[in-house]
This record gives C-alpha cells, sequence and structure tokens, in this order.
C-alpha cells in the first residue's frame, strides 16, 4: 500500500491531491487523514485491484468534503462500492477503465452533476441512473450499449449527452423531453448509418382484446364490479401515438421507428409503438418529420429547432 509519493501536488489547505501517473496499485490510509479534501486525481495509475482504496472510505469525514474525483485510465472493472458513500461527489470520472455495467446503487450518489464513464465495456444502462436530480454533462461514449432506457428523459437538468462510438440502432422518443438537453453526440452508431425497423408483432390475446374493446368504447366499470388483477390491468393501457386511431394496447404492440427532426438538419429514429401492424403513425406535430422539413432554411424555424436541440454531433 503506497503512501503519497514524491511529485503530488496539494493545494491550499490540502484542498487538492494530485496523484496522476505515479504508479500507485492502491491508496493508502493517509487519504482519510485530509477531511477537507475537495479535489481528487489519481488517473492513469494501477488502481482496480482488492484494497486499491482505503477502508471506511465511504465513512470518513472525507465522503462530505470531497466533490471531485477523478479515477480514469485505471483498471476498475467494476465501480467500487466505497464510492457510493461519498454523497458530496459532483463529478465522477472513471473513464477508460474495464467497467462492464453500472450498478443501480449509483443513484445514492444524488449530488452528482457530471458523470464520465467513456471508454469502457459498459453494455447497459441502469434505469436508475434517472434519479441523479443534478447531473447536467453524462458521457457514456466508446462503450458498447445497445439502447437508451426511457427513464433518462426524468434526467430533467442534462445538458450534454455524449453516446458517440455505441451500438445504438434507435432512440427512445422520450429524449425528446430533454427540454435542457443543448449537445447530444451519437457518432459512429448504427443509427446514423442506417435505419432499423422491426414489425415483429404478436396477435392480442383474449385478455387484451376484451380489455381493449372496454377502453375504447368508454365501458362503465367500477373496483366491485371486476376482480383486482383486472382493474390494475385496465389501468395499464397506453394509447396509439396515432391520432387518427384512438386505439389503446396492452402487452400486444408493433415497434416502430420515425425518423424525427432535430435542428432542421438531422434526422433521428425514435421510438414509437403501435396498437397494430396496420396502424401506421405519423409523428405528432412538435416532432413532425418531413423532407420539405429536414431541407428547410427558414430562418424562424431555425430558432425553434435550436430552441429544442442545440447541438447534434453525427459525424
Amino acid at each position: 500500500r503506497a503512501r503519497c509519493p514524491r511529485g503530488w501536488r496539494a493545494g491550499s489547505g490540502a484542498g487538492v491531491l494530485d496523484v496522476s501517473g505515479t504508479g500507485l496499485a492502491a491508496l493508502g490510509a493517509e487519504l482519510l487523514e485530509l477531511p477537507r479534501l475537495r479535489t481528487l486525481l489519481a488517473k492513469n495509475n494501477r488502481l482496480g485491484g482488492p484494497g486499491a482504496l482505503p477502508k471506511g472510505l465511504g465513512q470518513a469525514p472525507l465522503a462530505r468534503s470531497l466533490r471531485v474525483l477523478n479515477l480514469s485510465g485505471n483498471r476498475f472493472a467494476e465501480l467500487p462500492a466505497a464510492l457510493l458513500g461519498l454523497r458530496g461527489l459532483q463529478s465522477l470520472s472513471l473513464g477508460s477503465n474495464r467497467l462492464h455495467s453500472i450498478p443501480p446503487e449509483i443513484q445514492a450518489l444524488s449530488s452528482l452533476e457530471f458523470l464520465y464513464l467513456g471508454g469502457n465495456f459498459i453494455t447497459s444502462i441502469p434505469p436508475e441512473l434517472a434519479n441523479l436530480p443534478s447531473l447536467s454533462y453524462l458521457v457514456l461514449s466508446d462503450n458498447k450499449i445497445q439502447s437508451i432506457p426511457p427513464q433518462l428523459a426524468q434526467l430533467h437538468s442534462l445538458r450534454s449527452l455524449s453516446l458517440h462510438n455505441n451500438l445504438l440502432t434507435y432512440l427512445p422518443r422520450e429524449i425528446l423531453s430533454l427540454v435542457h438537453l443543448e449537445e447530444l453526440s451519437l457518432r459512429g452508431n448504427p443509427l446514423v448509418v442506417r435505419f432499423v425497423r422491426d414489425l415483429t408483432y404478436n396477435p392480442p390475446s383474449l385478455l387484451e382484446l376484451a380489455g381493449r374493446t372496454m377502453k375504447t368504447r368508454n365501458v362503465p366499470y367500477a373496483s366491485s364490479d371486476l376482480p383486482g388483477n383486472l382493474v390494475r390491468y385496465l389501468s395499464l393501457a397506453s394509447n396509439c401515438p396515432n391520432p387518427k386511431c384512438g386505439g389503446v394496447y396492452f402487452d400486444s404492440c408493433v415497434r416502430q421507428i420515425k425518423f424525427v427532426d432535430f435542428c432542421g438538419k438531422y434526422r433521428l429514429p425514435l421510438m414509437h409503438y403501435l396498437c397494430s401492424p396496420e396502424c401506421s403513425s405519423p409523428c405528432s406535430s412538435a416532432s413532425q418529420s418531413s423532407t420539405s422539413q429536414s431541407e428547410s432554411d427558414s430562418e424562424d424555424e431555425a430558432i425553434v429547432a435550436a430552441h429544442r436541440m442545440q447541438k447534434v454531433l453525427l459525424g
């Protein structure tokens, strides 16, 4: 276990500690003796094995003072559980490690504003990531992510989302709810170079057909009329996005991808769910996509589009 080596830099009052590029395989218990430490930089070392972080890190006074932690360029195969106790952390960087997943428990870092996990082997994003209310910058580039959970639309503070060089073939329609998003990076994903459409459709069950009939015909019912499980089932009805349809669906639906304009230049494939293969759904007026819109140079349109999405980086 290494002590702070020669060449480490500390700021005023030990507010900043930089031990980057020093070959460290573990951070010693001396770290816990810096209760006012706000920034810890330990990039490009050999951290990642058992005992890489000192015991009791999450319970030390440091856990309340530390705001910035950069462990990029190390050997972590999973996010250390000790980091989840750093409740005051605002910036966390674990880029270019060996991470294969993001633990759902990351939602415990409720003060997090900046999260950098680029250059790993992450294959999926846990919905719990959406429970970080202050997250403004999220970098997940250069991973192996295949889909984006619609729950990320709950990240109302998000301003920048970097997803380039992944395996994305579509984006969930809910991403349109990220009204403060200014930058979206998507280059190097299959969705940029090809359009994916899947019309696999399983016929609805008798239960679903009955539920659809009750919903579309507004058949009145009370909780005393039906078993509890059927009442709960009927409450799960989703409206078909086709405004000319007016239908609903429960479990049986058609996955469809539509191109939607951003900035008047780029067209992104967003996911829709239809109630049947015959129910072709045009995009809503708020996100309608057409050739004329894509090629339009109208100044007014550009201003409106820029308000929704200021930067879409596809190439």
